[in-house]
């Protein structure tokens, strides 16, 4: 089993910046692709973006693309969400999530979830 555990969560305004971390344990980190996903009140579970295994590829939502890097540090067993330019419509529940495919968007691909932080943006 792996354990995933998400923090930096918490109230920001429109605008402002968060970074997101997810600390693994219990496999070996670099052999996981590694994602986010965030899931809104009333809204279905939605990628937001992943990173390979290496950290040398990542993947993006449209809806974060240019606001959002992902960073993994396989020597801190860690993947990093760095949020930009935060909208209302950010306001969420953000898991991080690991799987052994590309860091894509396919939820099937991952095996192990956080139980998620929450990320509320005002206006």
């Amino acid at each position: 089993q792996m354990q995933l555990v998400e923090s930096g969560g918490g109230l920001v305004q429109a605008g402002g910046s968060l970074r997101l971390s997810c600390a693994a344990s219990g496999r070996t980190f670099s052999t996981y692709a590694m994602g986010w996903f965030r899931q809104a009140p009333g809204k279905e579970r939605e990628f937001v973006g992943g990173v390979s295994r290496s950290g040398g590829s990542t993947y993006y939502a449209d809806s974060v693309k240019g606001r959002a890097i992902i960073i993994r540090g396989n020597a801190k067993n860690t993947v990093y969400l760095q949020m930009n330019s935060l909208k209302r419509e950010d306001t969420a529940v953000y898991h991080c999530a690991a799987g052994e495919g590309i860091g894509d968007g396919d939820p099937g691909k991952y095996v192990y979830w956080g139980r998620g932080t929450q990320v509320t943006v005002s206006s």
